[in-house]
């Protein structure tokens, strides 16, 4: 019992550092840029109304949608995206047009994920250092090149991997949070009044005396419950009862006293809006506030950054982009990975946008769209799940995702009126990624059913090839195969130009599912095609790492003598040709071929042994 206490409260203290670092920080710039629009006017009334749609805000889309309802959509216990959207395509498999256009959508979330992910880690590490600017007007001008230094220092160690920074990470953002706490209490206590602004009626009254108003500055309110999604991305880490403890117990207070701190604050000194949260802090403790404000917000960016890696990895297994280096940092956790690609050019983004927008307020203009748009798309991929997945009552699915629908609804439309100040650059970021994403799964389509116009039966051949058998040689060929049934490229070249077979025949098809994890009881599918050849098919989820070496110890249950000394795997090397047809536009096509041709080689994706791999080429026209 006390064991699994233990355990309980190590996921609760890594949950408060990894899945709330985003959200924690938030408190660094959402009041001041509610406050400091210049659509709100000042008083007291005003102020307790904002409060209130601040609490209320967190309330409906953190407490109730995200932690009560979202958390239980989980996938064989994993949760964000990319399995929500496997979990509503599974649930609509039946509905081939359906499924097709939820597949769509929830890609397209995928790709806004990765907007957001160059917006967040920009604002919350500059509205940090910011703070400087508080201590001394003379530090103004080092605030943009710190910002980029702490930005690169933190992209250069990612190659190391965070299992040894890891375990700060719990402590230093529960200290953070804990210094929230004590910094809003300071505060409510010279106005201990303005904890009425917890009732609903100062928001609902505000609602209703400024209707116009309210609809503008949801755009800026929407900071608040920044890293709301990755409550439910970061379910497969630490599970429901974790994240709800970490928020309930120690988040939502320690951020519903600091609003309400700053909230006393400017009605104490209205001037404060230019940055109260640093000021609400003594002189003393300005400086240390500045560091440990850093340090929450590299956390809260380096959570993003490891998402980052972890999502792309699994729209890779989909089949939605090439396969991408992969080094993984750590022996004991498989989960944490390293992707160089994706590493460098987020951290190119990311000063892009911090050279672009160059202040904290200028990227709150550029956030919120694909925040709230994203999460319009979990809540509509919820639906589906709900509806056709767990069966529950229409009327019953149309009231609980109908309510969350509206309100995201209404975050998203008021986020639109910021487009032209800064919105269109995350979702640039997310359209060109579609862009790649869908001329990549078209591009595959294409290839696929031109290997398949041009391949040969592969029974019907092995029959033709053995009533005159070429010279047997010891061990094991794998020929890796798109298909399963057709005679692989590399077959032909090797009966060709080596004019030999193994004495053992491996036809390889590796197959992707949209669900989370395949145990080792259904990776492998064998059928004996005769003469000691094989036909084999290995599923892998989302979230596996494929190792195609012991996946295949299976087949030695079917009477084929797999060693690993004597095994060679034969991989066909297409090249992609475009040409002027019915396929995509010719620009798509040749986009297609040149990703086709970066691709990761499939031996080190699918962790194949270097010195036995021989990659036979072959043109392919689309």
């Amino acid at each position: 019992m006390s064991a699994s206490k233990s355990s309980l409260a190590a996921l609760t203290l890594g949950a408060i550092g990894v899945v709330y670092g985003d959200i924690g920080t938030s408190v660094l710039y959402a009041i001041k840029e509610v406050f400091g629009s210049g659509h709100v006017e000042f008083t007291p009334d005003n102020v307790y109304g904002i409060l209130s749609l601040f609490f209320w805000t967190l309330t409906v889309i953190v407490s109730l949608k995200y932690v009560t309802l979202i958390l239980r959509a989980d996938n064989n216990g994993e949760g964000g995206l990319v399995a929500m959207l496997a979990l509503a395509s599974q649930s609509v498999k039946d509905q081939p047009a359906l499924r097709r256009t939820l597949l769509l959508i929830g890609i397209f979330g995928t790709c806004l994920f990765y907007g957001d992910g160059v917006i967040t880690p920009a604002i919350s590490v500059l509205s940090a250092v910011e703070g400087l600017e508080v201590v001394s007007p003379a530090f103004k001008k080092a605030v943009i090149p710190l910002t980029l230094v702490i930005l690169f220092a933190l992209f250069f160690v990612q190659k190391r991997g965070t299992a040894g920074i890891g375990k700060f990470f719990g402590p230093i953002t529960l200290v953070w949070f804990a210094s929230l706490s004590l910094l809003g209490l300071a505060q409510i206590a010279t106005h201990p009044a303005i904890l009425w602004a917890l009732s609903p009626h100062h928001a609902l009254g505000f609602i209703f005396s400024y209707p116009g108003t309210t609809f503008i500055i949801l755009g800026a309110l929407v900071l608040c419950v920044t890293g709301a999604e990755a409550l439910y991305a970061d379910l497969g880490h630490f599970g429901k009862k974790p994240i709800r403890l970490a928020w309930f117990s120690v988040v939502m207070p320690a951020l519903t006293l600091n609003y309400f701190g700053q909230g006393a604050l400017l009605l104490r000194q209205p001037e404060a809006v230019k940055n109260p949260f640093y000021l609400m802090a003594p002189d003393w403790a300005l400086l240390p506030m500045v560091v440990l404000a850093t340090l929450a917000t590299v956390i809260a960016s380096q959570a993003l950054i490891t998402g980052a890696f972890s999502v792309t990895k699994q729209v890779i297994q989909l089949g939605y982009l090439p396969r991408l280096q992969v080094q993984h940092t750590s022996v004991k956790d498989t989960g944490q990975i390293y992707m160089p690609f994706v590493n460098w050019g987020l951290f190119v983004a990311i000063v892009l946008a911090v050279l672009l927008f160059r202040s904290s307020s200028n990227l709150a203009a550029a956030y919120g769209i694909a925040v709230t748009l994203d999460m319009l798309i979990t809540t509509v991929l919820t639906f589906f799940v709900i509806r056709y997945g767990w069966k529950y009552p229409l009327w019953l699915c149309l009231v609980a995702t109908g309510f969350f629908f509206l309100v995201d609804l209404a975050f998203f439309a008021s986020n639109l009126l910021k487009l032209f100040d800064g919105g269109w650059f995350p979702l640039a970021i997310g359209g060109a990624i579609f862009m790649l994403m869908t001329t990549w799964k078209q591009g595959r389509a294409q290839l696929n059913a031109a290997l398949r116009q041009d391949a040969l039966d592969l029974p019907s051949f092995l029959d033709a090839v053995f009533i005159s058998p070429p010279v047997r040689v010891e061990g094991t060929a794998v020929f890796l195969t798109a298909e399963p049934g057709n005679v692989p490229n590399a077959l032909l070249h090797n009966l060709k130009h080596n004019k030999v077979l193994h004495q053992n025949n491996l036809f390889v098809t590796v197959r992707s599912h949209e669900v989370p994890w395949i145990g080792l009881d259904k990776r492998v599918e064998i059928e004996s095609l005769g003469h000691d050849c094989w036909q084999v098919i290995v599923n892998y989820g989302f979230k596996n790492d494929p190792d195609l070496p012991e996946a295949l110890q299976q087949v030695r249950s079917q009477g084929c003598a797999l060693e690993h000394m004597t095994t060679s795997y034969f991989l066909s090397r297409d090249i992609v040709i475009p040409s002027m047809g019915k396929g995509m536009m010719p620009w798509r096509e040749k986009l297609f071929a040149q990703m086709h041709h970066n691709a990761s080689a499939a031996a080190e994706f699918l962790n194949l042994p270097n010195n036995a791999v021989v990659e036979l080429g072959s043109k392919i026209e689309i």
